[in-house]
């Protein structure tokens, strides 16, 4: 089947917190109904991390199927559920992982608020490298974690890991988790395995446990190739626990379906303790188990043509800031379908920035300040989206500078 991502769908009334809510913008803490943004006065969200596309084809029938059942009762992740996950795991990445290994959880931030409440004592430290994504901050510090950096560094375009700071940080003794973000949202690394592989050595060295959120880990440009953590030899596989999840790559985030990958059972038993305590059940939402299922099963041509046509679309962008707003510089993302833009040549204030963008050009983004300090200068926008609408927002980003 060939898909039509041209076609613009319009979300309006859909519940849709991409399109359905927007930024005060004197007030970034408080969120206002768009319902007045829609038609010629649209503000073009561009922000959180959700397609405008619709998913593949077989997901959107499978779900259709089980809704007209009309029973919507306790559900469970059967072993053909988790058959998919590892036969996915395998054909996509070469990984051979164990159905015992699988922990399901709503999603990838609840399973790493639940990961640091279990392995993270009050007061030890746990480790990040900004600017990263934002919701692991209150993750860390909502449940008695403290947040310590090793910033990426940016060089000639392109972020590097500091691995002299980052073993500085990891040999701390208060140090004893690591949250790794691969491929890394926002600056759109997909980590070599040598870089991994030195990451992986330093945390055995000093006793930090990793966890990898490879949430994005299908989402990957030509030219550059995905290695999970957890098949860089047994050690490092029984020292890290990974987060999956097919909500990224088939657009399905809000159906709340996550697969973690724990091999070490002293983990998984550990991590099941607090999972019961938080009076998390072992049932799943059934729209979530056919959606997840369905999609590793028969995805894999819509995702193909997904990300064609969103690296048509990154192309599109890069040609079109370097012809016509040459003081922005486009981060080229060798993963995600995230884009991180260098507005520091604008040398506005991170308050000027976000009134040019959401106010002038009435573009909503995420601001780079969000996810840290590194970030300030710096906007993350989202090219999932029809091309007329990466068109649109550009062009009104042009004259918003030129007005």
């Amino acid at each position: 089947m060939i898909y039509n991502f041209d076609q613009e769908i319009d979300r309006k009334d859909t519940q849709s917190a991409k399109w359905g809510v927007i930024q005060d913008s004197q007030n970034p803490a408080k969120w206002l109904a768009t319902n007045d943004f829609f038609g010629d006065d649209r503000i073009l969200p561009m922000w959180v991390a959700d397609m405008d596309f619709p998913a593949p084809k077989p997901v959107v029938d499978a779900l259709v199927h089980r809704a007209s059942h009309g029973i919507y009762g306790y559900s469970l992740r059967t072993d053909s559920y988790n058959s998919a996950v590892v036969d996915w795991m395998q054909e996509r990445h070469g990984w051979t992982i164990d159905p015992e290994w699988i922990v399901s959880t709503p999603g990838v931030v609840p399973a790493v608020n639940f990961l640091v409440r279990t392995f993270v004592r009050p007061g030890e430290n746990v480790l990040v490298q900004r600017p990263v994504y934002y919701p692991f901050f209150p993750a860390i510090e909502n449940n008695g974690g403290k947040l310590v950096s090793s910033s990426l560094i940016l060089k000639n375009g392109c972020y590097e890991m500091d691995f002299e700071d980052f073993e500085k940080k990891a040999a701390d003794p208060a140090t004893t988790l690591f949250i790794l973000c691969s491929p890394h949202n926002p600056v759109g690394r997909v980590w070599t395995k040598k870089e991994l592989a030195r990451v992986a050595d330093i945390c055995l060295k000093h006793g930090v446990l990793v966890i990898a959120d490879e949430i994005h880990a299908d989402l990957i440009f030509s030219g550059s190739r995905f290695t999970p953590m957890a098949t860089l030899g047994k050690a490092v596989a029984q020292n890290t626990i990974v987060c999956t999840a097919p909500s990224k790559t088939f657009n399905l985030a809000g159906l709340h379906t996550a697969n973690l990958i724990i091999p070490d059972t002293n983990l998984k038993r550990r991590f099941h303790k607090t999972l019961a305590s938080s009076g998390m059940a072992k049932w799943a939402t059934p729209f979530g188990v056919v959606a997840c299922e369905t999609a590793y099963r028969e995805g894999k041509p819509w995702l193909a043509q997904v990300m064609a046509y969103i690296e048509k679309n990154l192309n599109t962008l890069e040609r079109y800031i370097k012809k016509h707003i040459p003081a922005i510089k486009v981060i080229r993302p060798e993963g995600t379908y995230l884009v991180w833009l260098d507005c520091r040549g604008l040398q506005m204030d991170q308050w000027e920035l976000r009134d040019l963008m959401l106010n002038k050009a009435k573009v909503f983004l995420d601001e780079g300040y969000i996810f840290g300090p590194e970030g300030a200068g710096f906007e993350r926008i989202n090219i999932a989206c029809p091309r007329s609408i990466l068109s649109d927002a550009l062009t009104r980003v042009r004259n918003a500078l030129n007005g």
